[in-house]
């Protein structure tokens, strides 16, 4: 086995060495490469190196995926061999130069979104395990009732799950201040402002137990609790006039004057004309997805079971981020995670069933990780390095996703949060759930292997898709 300081002068000499390589970075499974000229990448080369699951150009980056861990150490040899170390913004700022409009948008809203994710993902867990402690089969088990919980206990864990949807704005401004350029301490208060208590709180308000306040007798004002847009917006728009503001204002008075007049116009242009029409908007794609998610028949389960990873494949998955958060602050769950957890289940299962049936040892070396890296919610090794190589394996982990997807949506699934599936995701379902998802992901899995293993992948295949390697 070659060791990984062997691996990188591998990547680099593939690439077209050090000379044509611009920086260097990494996220969580891809090594991230700028390179000069495209055409001296040899991509073939790169996917026959020891441990590479894949590899693809996208968004003016080459990207090479190792998987969790190994990447860390891949980039420490890479950058300790002389490439050019570069960070992920600067990669971003690159690559919003390549791709059309709508791509752009999409990995900017991506951009803004991400960073929030994690403290979404933690609420959501607080959530299963708040159910889970508070189920009166699992109080039972301990000899207790629902009444003996004390109250202090149950006003903790209501902090820990309603804290991030109540100040959701704020988390919301300050990754838009920061994309789009300005100063993020800014967005977080102007977020702040948005929830502000002395504000009618939205939920009240649509509960009929507040009423909004009227300004200047037609405009009428609330507390954007759990809101996405009104905030997304005010950031883009807030961190645009305070660079603006700061070009004309003297470097001495910058402090002072910049703060100042971003966050008052900002104030007044949230509150009274951003929040109101772009809240109204989001209330019509939050009823547009539920909508969707109630047509009959789990069909919004099979469709979107099938397309999530094809979706994920071109790069514009992030659009879901959105309309997940949107669902768990609206509602309380998140239909969507259930359906996208068997797309991803299924990915495994088709990984799972090329290892196998293969005899190649390098292919099962490559197929057995990449599977359980699936089954932990992390696709790209099998889809790009097992099953889009092969095609067919890919299209039948799509009719499993679909299955798994039909199944989830049919029996009702709602996790209590967002952007973890399958084995870490179960905790989102301990809502009395737990058993139904982990049905939908046997049946994706089951599908999806069974059909592979069937029809979707042959030796002679590997052979074939080599052979056209190397001509």
């Amino acid at each position: 086995m070659s060791d990984n300081k062997e691996i990188a002068k591998q990547v680099i000499a593939a690439v077209g060495g050090n000379e044509n390589i611009d920086s260097v970075a990494h996220c969580a499974t891809r090594l991230r490469i700028m390179v000069k000229d495209e055409s001296k990448i040899d991509k073939n080369e790169v996917e026959d190196i020891e441990k590479v699951k894949g590899a693809f150009y996208n968004s003016g980056q080459f990207q090479i995926i190792f998987g969790t861990g190994t990447v860390n150490k891949i980039y420490e040899e890479v950058i300790g061999l002389g490439a050019s170390e570069g960070s992920t913004s600067q990669m971003k700022e690159e690559s919003k130069k390549q791709g059309n409009v709508f791509q752009r948008m999409i990995r900017t809203f991506g951009d803004v979104f991400v960073p929030i994710i994690p403290v979404l993902v933690a609420t959501g867990l607080f959530m299963g395990l708040r159910g889970l402690l508070t189920q009166e089969q699992v109080l039972a088990f301990f000899g207790m009732v629902p009444t003996d919980i004390s109250p202090n206990f149950l006003l903790y864990t209501q902090v820990l799950t309603d804290t991030a949807f109540a100040f959701l704005p704020a988390l919301v401004a300050w990754s838009s201040f920061k994309v789009f350029g300005g100063s993020p301490i800014i967005g977080i208060v102007l977020g702040l402002m948005l929830v502000n208590p002395a504000l009618p709180n939205a939920y009240e308000v649509a509960g009929g137990t507040a009423d909004p306040i009227t300004m200047f007798g037609f405009i009428p004002v609330v507390g954007y609790q759990g809101t996405v847009l009104p905030a997304f917006i005010a950031g883009f728009v807030g961190a645009k006039l305070e660079r603006f503001i700061r070009k004309y204002v003297p470097e001495t008075l910058d402090l002072l004057i910049t703060p100042f007049m971003t966050l008052l116009i900002m104030s007044i242009l949230s509150l009274f004309a951003i929040g109101p029409v772009f809240h109204s908007l989001e209330e019509v794609v939050l009823d547009a997805t539920v909508w969707l998610l109630g047509l009959p028949f789990g069909l919004a389960g099979l469709v979107i079971g099938a397309l999530n990873q094809l979706i994920v494949v071109t790069g514009i998955h992030h659009l879901f981020n959105f309309l997940e958060i949107q669902l768990l602050a609206n509602t309380g769950v998140n239909p969507y995670n259930g359906i996208i957890t068997a797309s991803v289940a299924a990915q495994g299962g088709a990984s799972l069933a090329v290892a196998m049936k293969t005899k190649s040892k390098k292919l099962k070396a490559l197929a057995y990780p990449s599977t359980l890296s699936a089954f932990l919610g992390i696709t790209e090794p099998a889809v790009f390095g097992v099953n889009l190589r092969y095609v067919k394996p890919f299209l039948f982990a799509l009719v499993g996703g679909g299955a798994g997807g039909f199944f989830g949506d049919l029996v009702g699934l709602e996790a209590t949060g967002m952007s973890v599936t399958v084995i870490p995701g179960t905790l989102l379902y301990l809502n009395d759930q737990i058993l139904l998802y982990i049905l939908g992901n046997v049946i994706a899995i089951a599908v999806a292997f069974t059909l592979t293993y069937l029809f979707g992948y042959t030796d002679k295949m590997r052979e074939e898709t080599e052979a056209r390697k190397d001509v």
